[in-house]
């Protein structure tokens, strides 16, 4: 999963690359046309995020069933021993295909009062972190059912020195009807920008072979509420350009805005499409601007 992240992300630099060179060379006008797309691209990325937490909603609970199985026969309790539980995570995961394809940055194991036991990465910065603190609606899952939550923990975040914050879901592993542990899974927004970014390029790309049009420059972001996330890569002042517009409290009766701006002498086509499966006041937003 690292591996794949790390090399999405050499790939996502060289599109970079490329973008500002195509600017440097010359660039077509941003303008209405711009707009429209823009809201395409918005709208088209709610619906990916829609399946994305569909994944995850489907697939915890199974998951947590897997945990269930193994914890039940194996005689160990998965609490005391990360590594171990690191093991389990990883399996469990591998069981369910919805997991398999998720879109998570992280799956976890946490004991019943909310203490991370271990995540599924090698490098765990999650162990120990008071997941009810970040996340008290996900205390609920301590007696069993799903529960997904938005809270911001520090040591889940996908980028240093800019803001980021979590969306997590979670789900009570029953051993013998008792709540032994709860299977975590989620994402942290510069992350998850970073995915519909990527998605996004790709699906633009597509669209242009063998056309004799030039790839415009694209940037996606997740809103939720004041707050703007983008990839750990999109300049900052960006995020804070999108902000300023409030875009969330001027939405049409579609649950989209869209605008013409300019940020540092370049416009740009802002459109924002609401994405109620990741949560209320939660929202995809996209900057296109023609190269």
């Amino acid at each position: 999963m690292v591996l794949v992240f790390s090399r999405a992300r050499r790939q996502f630099a060289r599109a970079s690359v490329a973008t500002a060179l195509a600017f440097a060379l010359g660039c077509n006008r941003t303008d209405e046309q711009s707009v429209a797309l823009a809201r395409a691209h918005a709208k088209d990325l709610a619906e990916v995020a829609q399946r994305d937490v569909g994944e995850v909603r489907r697939g915890l609970p199974l998951g947590a069933q897997q945990l269930s199985q193994r914890w039940a026969a194996g005689g160990v309790d998965l609490l005391n021993d990360p590594e171990l539980a690191r093991d389990e995570i990883n399996r469990a995961r591998n069981k369910v295909q919805d997991l398999r394809v998720a879109k998570s940055t992280f799956f976890a194991l946490a004991a019943p009062d909310g203490r991370i036991v271990r995540n599924d990465r090698e490098q765990d910065t999650m162990a120990g972190a008071a997941l009810f603190t970040a996340f008290p609606a996900l205390a609920r899952a301590a007696q069993g059912p799903y529960v997904e939550a938005l809270g911001v923990m520090p040591e889940a975040h996908g980028v240093r020195g800019k803001p980021d914050a979590e969306w997590m879901a979670a789900v009570g592993v029953d051993v013998g009807g008792q709540i032994r542990g709860l299977y975590v899974s989620g994402w942290a927004w510069s992350s998850y920008a970073f995915r519909l970014e990527f998605s996004l390029r790709n699906r633009v790309t597509t669209e242009l072979q063998g056309k004799r049009e030039n790839m415009p420059l694209l940037y996606a972001f997740v809103l939720v509420g004041d707050e703007v996330y983008g990839t750990p890569e999109s300049p900052e002042i960006n995020a804070r350009a999108i902000a300023e517009r409030r875009p969330l409290s001027n939405l049409g009766p579609d649950g989209s805005f869209s605008a013409l701006l300019e940020i540092t002498g370049r416009d740009f086509a802002l459109a924002v499409h609401t994405a109620p499966d990741l949560a209320a006041g939660v929202a995809i937003g996209v900057l296109r601007s023609e190269t």
